[in-house]
């Protein structure tokens, strides 16, 4: 697949790009090596590769919910500059 001139002034359109006459050859040999590669992509046979993630996945198990650490609040406010009720005392920022 090929784009033309006017197909790449339409994409950059499309992309609200402002391209310069100068840029606009750079920018459709650009945009054919992507196309060209896509469609190297596209010729590689995956039949016999199992897809990694998608909408058919089976479901992933879930583990239990439990609390499994926690209760140090004490050490964790030790070094805190300022506490109240158990809390971080951070300085307002919305006024």
């Amino acid at each position: 697949m090929s784009l033309d001139q006017e197909t790449v002034k339409r994409i950059a359109t499309l992309a609200r790009l402002k391209l310069s006459d100068d840029r606009m050859g750079p920018m459709q040999q650009d945009l054919n090596r992507i196309l060209h590669f896509i469609d190297q992509l596209n010729e590689v046979d995956t039949s016999s590769v199992e897809g990694m993630a998608g909408v058919n996945t089976p479901s992933m198990p879930f583990r239990k919910d439990v609390v499994n650490d926690g209760g140090y609040v004490d050490k964790i406010l030790e070094n805190a500059p300022e506490v109240a009720c158990n809390m971080f005392v951070v300085p307002k920022v919305v006024e």
